[in-house]
């Protein structure tokens, strides 16, 4: 019994360092995946997206040169930033300075983690999604607060002080909208969220506690536009008042990752609100769990383009946006936040807390 006791603890030892290891493989190249084959084209083609339609808008044409309709115009500015120098300041703080890109890009690519992309296609199936992806997302906040810091520049730290105030009060009425269907479905898996809303077009999350999830999934809406700094929440660097803002002094390919990370956010955060109010990877009046049980490859390819398009399509209600309001001063920033959005939302989930205390069925999630 002695001499068996450290067989079994070697063996359980190897047992467990080779599960590991093929774990660890197995997340690397997920990311490679997901990385290489669907954030960066993703984030190309909204840059592009972004391009063309400001071109629309203003009358004029926009990029069309480099590849068909300009397509390969992002990828070409892409490598021309690869050459150019990456400068630092001489009164910067180095290290900071060089820390904040990566905090930045690893807040906004590590929230596809937990994105159901089909019935079977999801890196990372996490019962606690939805506040994965939103603690994983606040993190780009604390990079974009570190570039400003560390540039030792005053229209960055002016800069810096808007995202802090800024970012930061929008972080809690983005969260409470999203509270409001977790708590009409009774999970916080988005995987899960998203099956319920399959069949008919009223089974969507939009529809559930009604009207309170149509209210959080426009509150969310304006609240990510605020959280990612788009226009008009643009404050924390406008051109007209602060260059650049938080990343003034950022050059090279220190500057791309921070343009990167926001489209990828812009992407990321819109695929959620798909996620959590507008069926997901779902088709309105089709069963694609049942079609992807019996064709996985073509059910679940199919799965991952209509959230793409999803996505896409209120990554275009952004830029359009952007193109169309004024910007706003920071006292009505502030004030929409805390005068508006935070009641609404509070209502919101009060409202879908008593539909649910309630147990009506109807319009409440299939659970």
């Amino acid at each position: 019994m002695t001499g068996a006791l450290p067989i079994l603890c070697s063996e359980f030892t190897e047992i467990v360092e080779r599960t590991w290891g093929i774990a660890i493989v197995r997340g690397l190249l997920w990311s490679v995946i997901v990385v290489l084959l669907i954030i960066t084209p993703m984030a190309l083609m909204s840059i592009w997206l972004e391009r063309r339609l400001s071109g629309k808008m203003q009358a004029r044409i926009g990029p069309n040169r480099v590849g068909w309709q300009g397509l390969l115009q992002t990828l070409a500015d892409g490598v021309k930033l690869l050459g150019k120098e990456n400068l630092v300041p001489a009164a910067a703080d180095k290290p900071l300075f060089h820390l904040a890109p990566i905090i930045v890009f690893v807040a906004a690519f590590g929230m596809y983690a937990a994105l159901p992309w089909g019935p079977d296609w999801t890196p990372t199936t996490l019962a606690t999604g939805v506040v994965f992806v939103l603690a994983v997302g606040a993190l780009e906040a604390i990079g974009v607060i570190m570039a400003g810091w560390a540039s030792n520049n005053k229209w960055a730290l002016l800069g810096t002080m808007r995202v802090a105030a800024q970012v930061v009060s929008y972080e809690v009425p983005l969260g409470l909208c999203a509270l409001v269907p977790v708590l009409s479905a009774g999970t916080m898996n988005l995987q899960a969220i998203t099956v319920m809303q399959q069949g008919a077009i009223w089974n969507w999350g939009v529809f559930w506690a009604f009207p309170a999830n149509l209210i959080a999934l426009v509150i969310f809406f304006w609240s990510a536009l605020a959280n990612l700094k788009r226009a008009p929440f643009d404050l924390p660097e406008a051109e007209s008042e602060l260059v650049a803002g938080f990343h003034t002094e950022y050059s090279g390919m220190a500057f791309s990752i921070f343009f990167l990370a926001e489209y990828a956010a812009m992407f990321v955060l819109s695929c959620v609100a798909s996620a959590l109010w507008l069926g997901g990877w779902g088709i309105p009046f089709w069963d694609l769990t049942a079609f992807s049980a019996e064709h996985p490859i073509v059910g679940n390819f199919i799965a991952f383009n209509v959230l793409a398009a999803k996505g896409m399509f209120l990554v275009a209600v952004m830029m359009w946006l952007r193109w169309t309001l004024p910007r706003l001063r920071v006292d009505q920033v502030m004030r929409l936040c805390w005068k508006f959005f935070l009641p609404l939302s509070l209502g919101a989930l009060l409202w879908a807390a008593l539909w649910v205390a309630a147990d009506v069925p109807f319009m409440r999630g299939a659970r």
